[in-house]
């Protein structure tokens, strides 16, 4: 079952002491200050490896396919309504998505393992201008290590993966879709 980043796990917690939460404080400080927030940026694959196919419907019964993209930069969210962190960065995806089409980039959100009316339910009330497929049995999450949410790929016009975001992130802001669209520009 995929977990959501962020999210604390429920009953106590021996570590939680507050020794331990004095030290995770001032580590937490000193690694903030004067450097960009590793929380807002995109992680470099190195390998890029290449990006594992799927067929999916999405939310209107369409099939999509990873191989629909090729050619193109795409980036493929995965998330669930269950996850307040997923819920979190949506409206900042959807802004994100709009500056990105522009530039010819598409997005695309992979749920992970709901049921389809829960889907179109949430959809219904914070509703978005990107196509949201669905992975009922979570085989192509697995595949793609999409088990701790939401998990944000950026997958280059070779079909290989680039970046990486685990957790929340604020997509409409510079530092995460200038690099994206530095991909898509022409060499």
């Amino acid at each position: 079952m995929p977990k959501c980043y962020g999210q604390a796990a429920a009953g106590n917690n021996p570590m939680n002491t507050p020794r331990l939460t004095a030290t995770l404080l001032a580590l937490l400080l000193f690694f903030s200050i004067g450097t960009a927030s590793a929380a807002r940026l995109l992680s470099l694959v190195d390998a890029r490896p290449e990006a594992p196919p799927f067929t999916l419907k999405d939310t209107y019964g369409k099939t999509v396919s990873l191989n629909d993209y090729r050619g193109k930069v795409v980036v493929i969210n995965f998330w669930a309504t269950w996850c307040p962190s997923c819920r979190k960065e949506m409206p900042a995806l959807n802004r994100g998505a709009a500056w990105l089409k522009k530039h010819g980039i598409e997005l695309i959100a992979i749920n992970v393992g709901e049921k389809e009316k829960r889907v179109t339910d949430y959809l219904q009330k914070e509703p978005v201008d990107f196509p949201i497929l669905l992975d009922l049995d979570t085989e192509v999450s697995t595949r793609w290590d999409a088990m701790r949410l939401p998990i944000t790929y950026v997958v280059d016009q070779e079909g290989r993966i680039v970046y990486r975001a685990l957790g929340s992130r604020e997509w409409d802001q510079p530092e995460l879709l200038v690099p994206i669209r530095a991909l898509a520009l022409p060499r």
